[in-house]
């Protein structure tokens, strides 16, 4: 080999870049953004169907949280890996057989293993498969980026939403029913005369509580609409 071939090597070598880290901070901002300042729900705006309609208890509201946040990693995941196969004209209906196919499959687990709270949730589930963050994400981020990348897109917007319907939910039940997972919270401190507030259990208390949540949020993290 040439002393010239040596050195373009050594050159090639140099400027060659160091693999990129599990957890870069590149990365990390996949799962960090989507819990504050780029939430699904409150700066997003999407979604707002289920957090105003499942989040009267908080049994169900954590159910749909985690039927979500396995669904569009998984969704993710998928299209990720099949993205460059899927022709352009056909990507949304490919779309939405890969997530009907998986909200199949957490609605029936569901059906065999909680079916009081199937009986609940049954008709919501269903409508995750037209949930906008779904979509939203194999539309934005999983069509255009690698698997792994996809998943931590998924997983962050996933808890994203979750933790806004549940914190929804722990203020709608503990001031509408009194409780926290059914146990009357009142009660076992002393206080059983605790008059709930009949607002809060109507979807108008889920639309005040999802207010101030938006209004807090956005005020911490100075987001201004353009």
């Amino acid at each position: 080999m040439s002393t010239e071939t040596l050195e373009q090597t050594e050159e090639v070598a140099v400027v060659k870049k160091p693999a990129e880290g599990l957890l870069s901070k590149r990365r990390k901002a996949f799962i960090t953004d989507p819990l504050n300042e780029d939430n699904p729900i409150t700066v997003q705006v999407l979604g707002i169907c289920s957090a105003l309609a499942v989040t009267v208890k908080m049994e169900p509201t954590l159910i749909m949280s985690i039927a979500v946040v396995f669904v569009i990693v998984f969704s993710n995941l998928i299209i990720s890996l099949i993205r460059n196969l899927v022709p352009n004209r056909v990507r949304i209906i490919v779309q939405l057989a890969v997530i009907a196919t998986l909200v199949t499959l957490v609605n029936e687990v569901l059906k065999a293993y909680n079916y009081e709270m199937y009986k609940v949730l049954g008709a919501f589930v269903g409508l995750i498969i037209t949930n906008c963050i779904v979509m939203g994400r194999l539309e934005a981020f999983a069509m255009g980026n690698k698997p792994y990348d996809s998943v931590l897109d998924g997983i962050g917007s996933g808890f994203g939403y979750a933790w806004i319907i549940l914190t929804v939910a722990f203020f709608r039940e503990l001031f509408g029913s009194g409780s926290i997972f059914d146990f009357k919270i009142f009660e076992a401190v002393g206080i059983s005369n605790f008059a709930t507030n009949g607002l809060m259990v109507d979807s108008i208390g889920a639309f005040v509580v999802l207010g101030v949540l938006i209004w807090v949020q956005r005020s911490k993290t100075g987001y201004v609409e353009h």
